[in-house]
């Protein structure tokens, strides 16, 4: 059960606290999951029911620790999976929260309960089809631009479908629309429609609170409007609401987290106790202290100060280089040298740049150098040709009323169901204002194509049908992952991937990709549930499973290459902060939208990423199109205390005493092969 005495104070006082609102301001590296765990268990440990609980976190990675974590401590009354299982707290993100509130009661709203979830590709493919109608001839306009502003448009506190002819008001209006007529919702829908389940529907509002009498929220700094609203109605009557959080770590202004949301906390829950976590499990004090004094230069904060007991450290190291490619290579020859002298393995170091564009020339290096890396944020697993495909087909099946899965997967491999066919069948479906499949089924729209193409039409309607038929089965049916695989076989696409590609290796590694998802369907079945039922939750543990590949540890022995957005909850032994220059840190933008405190967050967030050591770079010039631009140091490092940073070449004239030199010939010596 909770073992609060292994808590420093701070943390004690944080888990016992269970009833009214509480603010923990979780310095990095304080072990907040450790007292949001701790909490959980103390909870149950004194009568609270296990289902009256409910953890919001923004990534499935993070709600699967927590959960892990809980199961360890109270393991007979947690588990199962959404509901499924012995009865335990709800542990789970904000999106995962939405659908578990819309398949209970999006009835309400005209939907179905098997409505599908797009995913941005799908979102994409929506506004591209818009825009082709609404947009004049030779207009260039960029569907991830306004994909992005509708995003910000829709999920604007109060924000209304704007009227009027303008672009974004007809976008936004055919948008929803067209995910309205294919019973498909988006993932901002996913609180944008729960928020109106419990604005316009009082029983429903009081059935959550109900459900709902303690309610925790991790990383709270990153919460958006939305967000909040959804919290504060589930909290309002109640007020067991605990948000843990950090200000200095919110760095995610430019999507929409409001910083304001903790920092006016007590504008809502005046009686709010706040608990602040400042002894930090993570890194030296030399880097604390620079974390420290960075951050102290931004005016709207909540003071703390993180400290350790984890020694002073060595001082930070200071590199001027004088481009861009000497600084990867450099970089690059300074992990290989602490690996070979200081052992230290290649998965214990860490780049870490502002924006993607900077990685080329550091991969570049490394290859070089001979040195394996793992980028985060490559492509997505799901992001890949043959996935998509499957996804499409699975989507289809549990709804077929889904445009954009449909025309994707029509003719995928050929079977008579041309471009053209297509395009005269979604016209026809705009004509009848219905989906395309519903028109495909109409005899008056079958009647209009030759017999060939009337044909194909039909037999791939009867042969959806059919598939979905076995889907409804209770009875000798096969498993889903059977069922998968044969109508992969039987439509031959395994085939197609292989005449597809030239490439035989190309081929193989696609069809592998494929078989191994099909594999996982097996992985979360419910005897209880029908096959329909089963292939629903899988496709809804994926859509919601979207930073699956980001929240991938890397794998091996590999340094990692990351973005400073991207590290934030991440820590490693030795650190390199690469391209602190003006313009990249702070960037351009960040002055004339008037974001520097959150691109000095940003910088936190980078420095207190490491353990032992930490070192800095900027250079003199760096390529931008082609040409070495030149490039001053970011204003930043004049924040660092003098006394903490120590330059790379005060550090390389410093002697090296007899024993040390001992030992690095000694470690050198064992790293080369004889």
């Amino acid at each position: 059960m909770a073992d609060l005495l292994s808590l420093n104070p701070q943390q004690r006082d944080a888990a016992r606290t269970l009833h009214g609102p509480v603010l923990i301001l979780a310095g990095a590296g304080t072990g907040k999951t450790r007292v949001l765990t701790a909490r959980t268990a103390w909870m149950l440990k004194n009568g609270i029911a296990p289902e009256k609980i409910l953890a919001v976190t923004f990534t499935n990675k993070a709600a699967k620790e927590m959960r892990e974590r809980v199961a360890r401590l109270v393991p007979k009354r947690t588990g199962g999976k959404r509901g499924k299982g012995p009865a335990g707290p709800t542990i789970c993100t904000f999106h995962s929260l939405g659908v578990r509130i819309l398949r209970r009661y999006i009835e309400r709203l005209g939907y179905k309960k098997n409505f599908v979830i797009y995913s941005e590709s799908e979102q994409l493919s929506v506004v591209k089809k818009i825009l082709s109608h609404i947009s004049a001839p030779g207009d260039k306009t960029d569907p991830y631009l306004l994909l992005g502003m509708l995003s910000r448009e829709r999920t604007r506190e109060g924000a209304a479908a704007e009227e009027g002819s303008g672009l974004p008001g007809r976008l936004r209006q055919r948008y929803e629309s067209a995910l309205r007529a294919g019973n498909a919702v988006d993932f901002d829908d996913l609180l944008l429609l729960t928020l109106r389940l419990l604005e316009e529907h009082a029983d429903i509002l009081d059935a959550c609170r109900e459900q709902y009498r303690y309610v925790m929220v991790d990383e709270y700094q990153d919460t958006n409007a939305a967000q909040f609203r959804l919290i504060h109605l589930l909290c309002q009557e109640h007020r067991n609401l605990c948000v843990v959080g950090d200000d200095d770590q919110s760095i995610y202004g430019w999507r929409g987290a409001e910083i304001a949301n903790l920092l006016d906390l007590d504008r809502y829950y005046p009686e709010v106790k706040v608990v602040t976590l400042e002894q930090n499990y993570r890194s030296t004090n030399t880097i604390l202290e620079a974390a420290n004094a960075v951050i102290r230069n931004n005016a709207r904060r909540r003071g703390k100060r993180l400290w350790s007991e984890n020694g002073q450290g060595t001082r930070i190291t200071l590199y001027a280089f004088e481009s861009d490619q000497e600084e990867a290579e450099q970089v690059a020859s300074q992990i290989e040298f602490v690996r070979l002298s200081r052992r230290i393995p290649w998965r214990d170091q860490a780049i870490l740049f502002r924006t993607n564009q900077q990685s080329r020339p550091l991969e570049v290096a490394l290859r070089q150098a001979g040195i394996r890396y793992h980028l985060i944020g490559g492509q997505s697993f799901f992001d890949r040709r043959e996935i998509r495909d499957f996804m499409a087909y699975l989507k289809l099946f549990v709804n077929p009323h889904n445009d954009v899965s449909l025309l994707r997967i029509a003719n995928v491999p050929a079977r008579g169901l041309s471009d053209a066919t297509m395009e005269r069948l979604l016209a026809a479906s705009q004509e009848m204002h219905c989906p395309v499949y519903k028109a495909m089924t109409h005899p008056d729209v079958q009647g209009q194509f030759h017999s060939r193409t009337r044909h194909a039409i039909e037999a791939f309607v009867t042969w959806v049908e059919a598939r979905r038929a076995q889907l409804d089965e209770r009875t000798d049916r096969p498993s889903l992952s059977q069922w998968a695989e044969s109508f992969l076989k039987e439509i031959d696409y395994y085939q197609e991937l292989r005449r597809s590609e030239k490439n035989v290796e190309v081929a193989e590694n696609r069809i592998r990709n494929l078989k191994d998802l099909i594999a996982d369907m097996e992985s979360s079945v419910d005897a209880s549930s029908g096959p329909m039922e089963h292939l629903q939750d899988f496709l809804e543990d994926l859509a919601l499973d979207g930073e699956r590949e980001a929240d991938k540890e890397p794998t091996g022995d590999a340094v990692t290459l990351i973005t400073m957005h991207s590290c934030k909850g991440l820590e490693f032994p030795h650190v390199y902060i690469v391209g602190l220059e003006d313009g990249l840190l702070p960037h351009t933008r960040s002055k004339e939208e008037g974001t520097m405190d959150e691109e000095r967050r940003l910088f936190y967030v980078a420095l207190t990423r490491a353990r032992q050591t930490l070192t800095l770079s900027h250079c003199g010039s760096r390529k931008k199109y082609g040409q070495a631009m030149p490039c001053h140091p970011s204003p930043f490092l004049k924040e660092l205390p003098e006394h903490l940073v120590e330059s790379a070449e005060a550090a390389a004239r410093k002697p090296v005493n007899v024993q040390a030199g001992k030992g690095l010939f000694s470690a050198m010596r064992e790293a080369v092969p004889e």
